[in-house]
């Protein structure tokens, strides 16, 4: 891509290959909008797992029909279907873009395999990343970005990250029923009030104030929130402020203090306790460098089998 600054109302966007394999291609995709609305109709050449480390995006496929992509979610995009993407709040995003073949995805999760291909159907396209994975994720990018790392230690971390993203993506049974009009517009509620949160995840949220944004009272905000994500607002609120913090952990020299104040976080004491509850390690130990042996075990947290239920 050329190196000119671009326009004032020209769209940024910086995307460079960090791996190159024969089944497996990680890219590194920065983007600096000029508007919010939706651009033009976009198609991969190949499955891709996006995995956004700071900022927010949205991916729309279909009328009515859009889902978030922030440093708290992973976003699957199917090889050959039409999307296009758009910007809320035109703060952009950074992301890490795991491109697959169909034999590359058979890897992670063989058990999707449907007759001679791989039925990408069977994964929701959006899906909640543990704190395990997030890990995983940005230690993997900070690895690619320090160079010189060996191509299989990567495919081995990259096939770590799939099966276990791909594996909390699988689709579950349908429940039988039509969604009504109460539902969906629920279902809207929680969507807009979760893209302003993931635009300005530092603001001293009220529930009050994002009840207001999308004209329902705090109380049913609050139900249908947790109706629709399992989480209270303010659990998503501190999951927003940890994954930007993250991000700035690993990939800046900034004061910790600095950054718990930037993440909306009222002091460093109070940053470092949600963090090591949330991630299991400090952001100092983190900052310092883990050590290989610790870096195995929280490559082998994220892809552990669940134990079975009694």
């Amino acid at each position: 891509m050329s190196n000119l600054p671009a326009a004032p109302h020209q769209t940024q966007v910086e995307n460079r290959t960090l791996h190159d394999g024969p089944w497996l291609q990680i890219g590194y995709i920065a983007v600096r909008p000029a508007s919010s609305s939706p651009g033009e109709i976009e198609c991969a050449a190949r499955h891709v797992l996006a995995l956004p480390l700071a900022g927010v995006f949205a991916k729309h496929d279909g009328p009515q029909r859009r889902v978030l992509a922030t440093p708290g979610h992973a976003l699957f995009i199917d090889a050959g279907q039409p999307y296009r993407l758009s910007f809320p709040g035109c703060i952009g995003d950074r992301c890490l873009a795991l491109r697959l073949t169909s034999e590359g995805l058979a890897l992670a999760l063989p058990q999707a395999q449907a007759g001679e291909g791989f039925d990408a159907s069977t994964f929701a396209p959006h899906v909640p990343l543990p704190a395990a994975v997030m890990l995983a994720r940005s230690r993997l990018f900070a690895r690619l970005r320090q160079g010189g790392a060996d191509a299989l230690d990567i495919e081995e971390q990259g096939l770590a990250l799939l099966g276990s993203t791909l594996s909390a993506a699988r689709r579950q049974p349908a429940r039988r029923g039509v969604a009504g009009h109460d539902s969906v517009r629920r279902l809207r509620h929680v969507r807009c009030t979760q893209e302003a949160v993931w635009t300005q995840p530092a603001r001293p949220w009220s529930l009050a104030e994002l009840a207001a944004q999308v004209c329902v009272s705090a109380g049913h905000l609050a139900h249908a929130f947790r109706a629709e994500t399992g989480s209270t607002v303010y659990g998503y609120v501190l999951r927003s402020r940890l994954a930007k913090a993250l991000d700035a952990v690993l990939d800046s020299d900034a004061a910790l203090t600095t950054i718990a104040l930037d993440a909306g976080f009222s002091s460093h004491s109070h940053f470092t306790a949600r963090f090591r509850a949330h991630f299991g390690i400090t952001p100092t130990a983190l900052r310092q460098g883990a050590s290989g042996t610790l870096a195995r075990e929280l490559r082998r947290n994220v892809t552990a089998p669940r134990p079975l239920p009694a």
